[in-house]
């Protein structure tokens, strides 16, 4: 493994902001945001909220969350959390447990406003930190 991606080296993720939601434990949370997800705040710390210059309503966006009770000593599941399935690494599922607990929400954005996002669906319950927000690219844009 190369020096500078040693596992003992520790990164540190500040927050931007905060899902505000309906769902109000893991139980409750769709597995994908298409199974039901509802819509949500996110509210963004105020020295974030410049950064939602040059988004707008009808945009979809990547949120990426960390799933702050998530597992992280996990490396294998269930998928879907499904006793019947084969355990798979969870390198090849979407489980919130992993050794980092990064959430990838593709949502439309419905409405900005000061220092808040609403959008729409997103399965991540009420609490949830948000640690980034980024545009998805068409496939022009990608190259």
């Amino acid at each position: 493994m190369p020096e500078n991606t040693s596992p003992d080296k520790a990164f540190i993720l500040h927050p931007i902001g905060i899902v505000r939601s309906e769902l109000r434990s893991r139980a409750e949370c769709p597995k994908q945001g298409h199974e039901g997800a509802p819509e949500a705040q996110i509210e963004i710390a105020p020295a974030f909220a410049p950064a939602l210059d040059g988004l707008s309503a009808g945009q979809e966006v990547l949120v990426i969350t960390w799933f702050h009770e998530g597992r992280r000593d996990v490396v294998s599941v269930h998928p879907r959390e499904n006793p019947d399935a084969p355990l798979r690494g969870v390198f090849a599922t979407r489980s919130p447990d992993r050794p980092n607990p990064i959430g990838l929400h593709r949502v439309e954005i419905l409405e900005i406003g000061q220092g808040q996002i609403r959008v729409r669906p997103l399965e991540a319950m009420d609490g949830t930190p948000v640690i980034d927000i980024k545009p998805l690219l068409s496939r022009s844009e990608e190259g």
